[in-house]
């Protein structure tokens, strides 16, 4: 199961630079893209609004 980015996202771009594998993508509210998401945890490590679980 991928990590996914919640309602509370407020798009401050901190997780996409941490990203190994470039599954975010940007918007009004982040994306992770669930087939290339390794589940490592560091987009949701990173998150300062915690909008970010699997």
């Amino acid at each position: 199961m991928a990590y996914v980015i919640g309602e509370d996202c407020v798009a401050c771009g901190t997780c996409i630079d941490e990203c190994p594998v470039g599954a975010i993508s940007e918007g009004d509210i982040y994306s992770i893209n669930p087939d290339e998401c390794t589940e490592c945890g560091t987009c949701a490590d990173v998150c300062p609004s915690g909008a970010i679980s699997l």
